[in-house]
């Protein structure tokens, strides 16, 4: 399987997102896939986060930026 971490560490280089698909079962089924994703802001701070898809994961991770421009 493909990662995104080396060593329990996530490989994000500043300003870009990573992701990979991985399912939880032998069986690849819809349920059972999901997708990790990690974005390491410019200012060196990293949102990551699981969802069922790479767009799902991009929501939250506007949400989590939206949220960051407000403090």
């Amino acid at each position: 399987m493909n990662s995104i971490n080396h060593n329990g560490i996530s490989v994000c280089p500043t300003g870009e997102e990573k992701y990979v698909y991985f399912n939880l079962t032998p069986r690849p089924r819809a349920k059972s896939r999901f997708c990790q994703y990690d974005y390491r802001h410019t200012d060196g701070e990293l949102f990551y986060t699981v969802g069922h898809s790479l767009e799902k994961c991009r929501e939250k991770r506007d949400l989590w930026l939206q949220s960051k421009a407000e403090k």
